[in-house]
């Protein structure tokens, strides 16, 4: 009987705590359930909200929305590209450094042709570069103008042949270093283009400038004529050539550029003193126009010199920045040794009637003509007058 009372008793306890442990879990799992359905419906949230993002992404009207930031920023550097300022000489690329004496106001480089064309009208390094044979260039189109427009009864197709290689040097030698000086700035293969060009405008002013001196100064000896005019034309094209060769632009060639340049002016110093021996200095001078031609080669001299030896801003570094620097008196100085050249042979053709009354008999040969001071006068004033 106490057995059967003991199982009943250890029973109903074990019924007890089962009951207890019942309630003390039931809250826990309750609790554990909650907090599953909450994840479960953050993370339906967060697929909901990662499929609106996806959808967001890919619709066109998002996507240039999101794309108006990078826009902005590229319009931005456009136009801080087109607003550009001045800089120093040592802000430039190696290939924009030529003269370590310009210290201030160079332009950066420019990577628009018509941005270029629009430095000219401010204020830089180049532009007294720029306008100097810009203007020069102006000025030679009207005079070839003025020059052609004239009535054929007054000069011959001759005339006009001699006088159009030297309008077309003169024309393309100041046009060529316009462009160059204006659109250097815009990529080294630019400016290098344009570099070679300006070289070869310099080889066809020395070649036009010879013809017509040439044309009037041995009117009457084809021979000679022949042989000057052969030797420049051979001479400058050498130099056209060894300035178009990529192989001849070299460094370790410049002493044979120079000394093609230098061989090229200097040739005419042969047919000069040929006329001066034949003729005498007196018709040199008076019907050859060979002071003008003298003044001529000094202006070209000089200038060169200047250039070379980089005065004054060499004497001044940073002084002469904008304004009067060398390369800018160099270009003076070729505008009026080629306005210079123009007057003499203006003065020269108009001597042609005195060239043709005393031509010898054989034109062919070199026999030159003689004549007094009497009869030079005589026949100046029945010249043509070139020089209005």
């Amino acid at each position: 009987m106490e057995s059967t009372q003991t199982t009943r008793s250890t029973l109903t306890a074990a019924a007890t705590t089962t009951l207890h442990r019942r309630r003390n879990t039931a809250p826990a799992a309750a609790a554990i359930v909650a907090e599953a359905r909450r994840e479960d419906e953050h993370m339906n949230a967060l697929d909901s909200m990662a499929a609106s993002l996806h959808n967001l992404y890919y619709d066109p009207a998002t996507k240039e929305f999101l794309s108006m930031p990078g826009k902005a920023l590229d319009k931005a550097e456009e136009i801080a590209r087109r607003v550009w300022t001045a800089v120093h000489h040592q802000h430039l690329p190696a290939w924009l450094r030529d003269n370590d004496f310009l210290h201030h106001g160079h332009r950066p480089q420019l990577h628009s042709v018509s941005e270029c064309f629009r430095s000219i009208f401010r204020i830089h390094t180049e532009t007294g570069n720029i306008w100097t044979h810009l203007i020069g260039f102006i000025v030679f189109i009207v005079l070839a103008t003025c020059f052609f427009v004239r009535p054929w009864i007054e000069i011959r197709w001759q005339e006009v042949a001699v006088f159009s290689a030297f309008f077309a040097g003169a024309i393309l030698c100041l046009g060529f270093s316009f462009l160059f000086h204006t659109l250097y700035c815009h990529s080294e293969k630019v400016g290098y283009i344009f570099g070679k060009l300006d070289y070869c405008g310099i080889a066809l002013l020395t070649i036009g400038s010879f013809v017509p001196w040439l044309y009037y100064s041995f009117y009457c000896r084809l021979s000679s004529k022949i042989f000057y005019l052969g030797l420049i034309i051979v001479l400058g094209t050498l130099c056209i050539v060894v300035s178009m060769s990529d192989q001849f632009s070299q460094p370790k060639f410049r002493p044979l550029r120079a000394g093609l340049f230098i061989a090229l002016g200097l040739s005419g110093v042969i047919p000069a003193t040929h006329f001066v021996i034949t003729d005498g200095i007196y018709h040199a001078v008076d019907h050859a126009a060979l002071h003008w031609v003298i003044l001529m080669a000094v202006l070209y001299i000089t200038g060169a010199v200047i250039y070379a030896c980089r005065i004054p801003e060499r004497i001044w570094p940073g002084r002469f920045d904008i304004w009067f620097q060398s390369h800018q008196i160099f270009h003076m100085f070729v505008v009026a040794a080629a306005a210079v050249h123009l007057y003499g042979m203006y003065e020269v053709a108009s001597n042609r009637p005195f060239f043709e009354q005393h031509c010898p008999i054989d034109s062919t040969g070199d026999t030159p003509y003689a004549a007094d001071a009497a009869d030079a006068d005589t026949n100046d004033a029945a010249g043509i007058s070139f020089v209005q």
